[in-house]
């Protein structure tokens, strides 16, 4: 670099860059006088506030009468008395160096809440429950469809059409739920979001008393909650689903013959095709080794069509997470 800078000097930074083959703002970096230890601090500009005034004007926008009110106002306010501190963009940038550029009152701060981590790699580890609403005859009328869900099998274990939301009604269904599928104490997890119901205190003491651990989605967080949120989505897309429902005995005769359908016939995709009541009721290998049977078969008779490999029947994940938690970065060990 010394060399190009001693040719610059005698024909130009254009022809010497040119001769050796580097940009001209290396050059012209190069030449530039090296400086050691931090830049220097910048001056303040002449028409800048003091510390006095500066002070002065954190002290009015502190202030009772202006704590609530935006600088703007102030900044009017404050003139309209006869009385000028600094421009109103002036008070902007005090209040940003005081990281104050926000609501300046004391006001409630929501809590941090931990994103769940659930896992179930067999049935009747955990379950999930919403309730949804279904048009009624009329406008503004409702019925309330509880469904109780087993995550790893998509199972609805138990449902309930009710006219109204009620902690009384979901202590019954859930008490009825977890007799009918045998659960013993400590067994089972019950996830939920934070409606009124699943929040009741009424229902926290009937899971204490069941053995059964409980946990809630964030706030506003549908997505710790989508296993229920994707059940209802096929219930509403449903070809049979009404726009409305005549009375709550109108709802209740479809989900008799919805919910059958959706554990014993509907094939789910994320269940390998299988139904929700095969997995949920220990039948996977049979219907597994079946499948394969008959795709051994297929592919022995025409192997040409099969261009990759033997075909192989699609398998059902063997463990289902609510929030899984993130992949260990590369080169870290993942933990035990």
């Amino acid at each position: 670099m010394t060399a190009a800078l001693d040719l610059a000097e005698a024909v130009g930074m254009r022809r010497a860059a040119e001769a050796f083959a580097v940009p001209r703002a290396s050059l012209y970096r190069a030449r530039q006088p090296q400086r050691l230890g931090p830049p220097a601090p910048r001056p303040a500009p002449p028409r800048a506030l003091t510390d006095e005034e500066h002070q002065a004007v954190l002290a009015v926008l502190h202030s009772k009468r202006f704590v609530d009110v935006a600088p703007k106002a102030v900044y009017a306010t404050l003139l309209d008395e006869g009385r000028y501190l600094c421009s109103w963009r002036t008070m902007y940038r005090v209040l940003e160096g005081a990281a104050e550029l926000r609501e300046r009152r004391n006001q409630l701060r929501h809590p941090a809440y931990t994103k769940p981590e659930l896992l179930a790699t067999g049935p009747n580890q955990v379950w999930s429950w919403d309730i949804t609403k279904l048009l009624g005859p009329v406008k503004w009328t409702y019925y309330s469809l509880y469904v109780i869900l087993d995550i790893f099998s998509r199972y609805v274990v138990g449902w309930m059409v009710a006219e109204s939301e009620s902690a009384t009604l979901a202590e019954r269904l859930i008490a009825t739920t977890c007799d009918k599928q045998g659960i013993r104490a400590g067994a089972l997890t019950i996830h939920a979001d934070r409606g009124t119901a699943m929040t009741a205190k009424s229902v926290a003491l009937l899971m204490a008393d069941l053995g059964v651990t409980r946990t809630h989605s964030r706030p506003h967080v549908s997505d710790d909650n989508p296993y229920s949120e994707a059940q209802f989505k096929t219930l509403k897309y449903h070809p049979t689903f009404p726009e409305r429902f005549g009375s709550v005995q109108d709802a209740r005769a479809f989900c008799r013959v919805f919910f059958p359908w959706y554990n014993t016939e509907h094939r789910h995709d994320a269940l390998g095709l299988l139904t929700p009541e095969a997995v949920h009721y220990g039948r996977t290998p049979a219907i597994l080794a079946q499948r394969r049977v008959v795709l051994q078969a297929a592919y022995a008779a025409h192997p040409e069509r099969f261009v990759q490999r033997p075909p192989e029947p699609l398998a059902p994940p063997t463990a289902v997470w609510i929030n899984p938690p993130p992949a260990p970065a590369v080169g870290t060990e993942a933990p035990h």
